[in-house]
């Protein structure tokens, strides 16, 4: 999460912080259908008005980082190194993303948003949005005129190694194994420009 400098935007950060906590601790002790918005706030001691002005739904509650990892595969592309492989780039980011997903600390957390079906959905059109942003950085780092087919087909595996990684048996190992994948699929797609790097 992004360090706010200012004191008014340190104490909205830590307003969010409180309310993200609270309706995770609230979830998995009463279960995510057994809890509402307005449980929420009053535990969290904000208007429900508040709770909004940070989070647009219940299910956003949940995935309080999304943002962070949008911004994290975005700066993987275009502030790696010069002459480092992209893709190099964008599996160090998605490797640092899974461990953190899979620590013990978490598992309760994917556990109760597995056995969901509405923060399943929630979660798959988060992806697709990671995935059009993550497009849109590619195409930028290639200097391309508008993101291509391939851009977001290369964006959307990225995306989804992520969700296949953390539920595997052996993260780092499925990181690994989806990346090669990714790695070949990329050279076919931009041989030049992937095995180039950055000039």
């Amino acid at each position: 999460m992004t360090v706010p400098t200012g004191r008014r935007e340190r104490k909205k950060a830590a307003t969010r912080q409180k309310i993200a906590d609270t309706a995770l601790r609230l979830f998995l002790e009463r279960g995510y259908d057994e809890v509402g918005i307005r449980d929420v706030a009053a535990e969290a001691d904000v208007a429900v008005t508040t709770l909004f002005s940070h989070f647009t739904s219940k299910e956003a509650l949940i995935f309080e980082r999304d943002e962070d990892f949008e911004h994290g595969l975005a700066k993987a592309v275009a502030g790696r190194a010069p002459h480092e492989p992209l893709m190099t780039a964008l599996r160090r980011e998605i490797q640092a993303q899974v461990r953190h997903c899979a620590s013990a600390d978490a598992a309760p957390t994917w556990q109760m948003i597995d056995e969901s079906p509405a923060l399943r959905q929630y979660e798959e059109s988060m992806r697709l949005r990671h995935a059009e942003s993550l497009a849109t950085a590619i195409a930028a780092d290639l200097e391309l005129p508008q993101t291509t087919t391939a851009c977001r087909t290369i964006a959307r595996f990225v995306v989804d190694a992520h969700s296949l990684a953390r539920a595997a048996a052996d993260p780092d190992a499925a990181v690994d194994e989806i990346f090669r994948m990714i790695d070949a699929a990329w050279e076919v797609s931009s041989p030049a420009k992937a095995s180039a790097g950055r000039a």
